[in-house]
């Protein structure tokens, strides 16, 4: 088949092979392949690195994140107001909580506003079945407020 071709047309495709062989060969330099053969080699380890620590990095915050969520179920278990020893310290410190504790327990809810002031009182009397609620007024002395919460126990 190539025996049947024209030498002359076989001594174009010889050229033509040649041509691009050279091209290709003088394209494609060696020191040049080495040198992006170490870039990559180098990028690939610097990848490898940083995957490495971000693993590291994971399962670190995935124990951070367990200890936060036990810390969560304590605190969950000790409900709002915190276990007993925090509540009975706070009592000790605050006796504005003391005094609402002493009222709730005669049955006296001090009723707080919007602005955190307590300016309505509710009074149940159990034995009567009575329920009274009683608006704060600072017109009146506490020793007014103090006589009618009696009466109404």
């Amino acid at each position: 088949m190539l025996l049947d071709e024209d030498p002359a047309t076989l001594s174009r495709n010889l050229q033509n092979l040649a041509t691009q062989h050279n091209e290709t060969v003088s394209a494609h330099s060696s020191t040049d392949h080495a040198s992006q053969i170490v870039e990559l080699d180098t990028q690939k380890f610097r990848v490898a690195k940083a995957a490495s620590d971000l693993e590291i990095e994971g399962e670190r915050l995935e124990q951070e994140l367990e200890g936060l969520n036990m810390r969560l179920k304590e605190l969950d278990m000790q409900g709002v107001e915190g276990d007993d020893a925090t509540q009975a310290k706070r009592e000790l410190e605050d006796p504005t909580i003391l005094q609402l504790k002493v009222y709730r327990s005669l049955g006296i809810d001090a009723d707080p506003d919007s602005a955190g002031a307590y300016n309505k009182a509710i009074i149940r009397n159990t034995q009567k079945g009575d329920v009274h609620v009683v608006n704060i007024d600072p017109k009146f002395s506490k020793f007014f407020y103090a006589n009618y919460f009696w009466q109404t126990l």
